[in-house]
This record gives structure tokens, sequence and C-alpha cells, in this order.
């Protein structure tokens, strides 16, 4: 049996006035119930010049590899949001530095921000939502393992900064590349 059409509350979807698309509209009231792009907050976390990864066991991309990230919550810097997925993830205690990145990737309605980031301990366990975790050299990162175009993108991206970083130098953050999503 299907769910019952919702009779009170956003239920009708319509182009609001003063707005450019529709939305999802409660008729009664006028309340517009926007839908908006999902915050995903990371790190590139580093012990010494070991890179934290997750291997993912949960979808999308379970058994595949990742930086430490997701959704932000309620209530939270992006800073604190970045730290608190490291710890769920691989038990890992973050000094969060600069932001690295902002990727945008409008097909699945994400904005993700990578931060750089230290590893305050180097002992690290796999949380509830990874396989493994480990710290890889640079040369022993899985490259063709990783779970998405934007964990390439910001482990290129640390290595493009690598020596600004290690130097104290300031940099911009980075964004999608040319031929990125």
């Amino acid at each position: 049996m299907s769910d019952p059409v919702p009779t009170f509350g956003p239920r009708v979807v319509t182009v609001p006035p003063g707005e450019d698309r529709e939305r999802l509209v409660c008729p009664d009231c006028g309340y517009i119930a926007y839908d908006n792009p999902k915050i995903v907050v990371g790190s590139v976390a580093l012990w010494q010049d070991r890179i934290l990864l997750c291997r993912r066991a949960i979808q999308p991309r379970i058994g595949y590899w990742t930086l430490p990230a997701g959704y932000m919550e309620l209530g939270e810097t992006s800073q604190d949001g970045a730290a608190r997925e490291a710890w769920e993830e691989a038990g890992a205690r973050l000094a969060v530095g600069p932001l690295l990145a902002v990727y945008n990737i409008p097909r699945i309605s994400q904005v993700q921000l990578i931060y750089l980031a230290r590893l305050t301990s180097p002992d690290i366990a796999a949380g509830p939502e990874s396989q493994e975790v480990a710290l890889f050299a640079w040369d022993d990162i899985p490259w063709t393992d990783l779970a998405f175009p934007s964990v390439d993108w910001a482990l290129r991206e640390y290595e493009v900064r690598r020596d600004l970083i290690h130097a104290g130098q300031p940099f911009a953050p980075a964004t999608n590349p040319v031929d990125g999503l």
C-alpha cells in the first residue's frame, strides 16, 4: 500500500510568487519547503607525511577508499563537522587547518568543503561507516580504488600545495578541476 497523500502542510508543487522555480508549498498557509544542496565537510588529514583514508562500509561505493567526510550537522561549524566526521569514521582526533578546496557537485546537489588537517595522534580505528582505516604514504594511495572523483581532486590539490603547506604559506582554496563535474 502506498503512503497516503498528505492533507496538510507543503503538498502542492508550484512556482511561488517571487520565485523562479517550482517548490513544494502549503496551499493553506503559503509555507514553502525549500530543498537545498547538502554541505559535505571533510579533510585531507595528515600524520607526518601520511594521509588518512577510510574504506567505506556503507553505500554508495562500499569497499572503496575515501577521505573522512560526511554531511554537516545543524548547529556545527564546517571545521567542527570535518573533525566530527574524522572521529566517527576513523577514531581520529584532528587539528583542522585551512580550507583546501570547495567542490560544487550539482548533479547530486552537494557542496563539499575539504580542509587540510593534522592528526593529533596516529591512533586510528574504523568506525561503523568504515571497513578499515589506514595512513598512506603518497606512493601507496590506492588511486584506482578511490570512492569518488572529489577524493582524487582533493588529494591532488594537497600534492600541488604541499610545498606551500610545509612552508606555512597561505594558499587559496581549490575549486572543481576544469574537467570535473
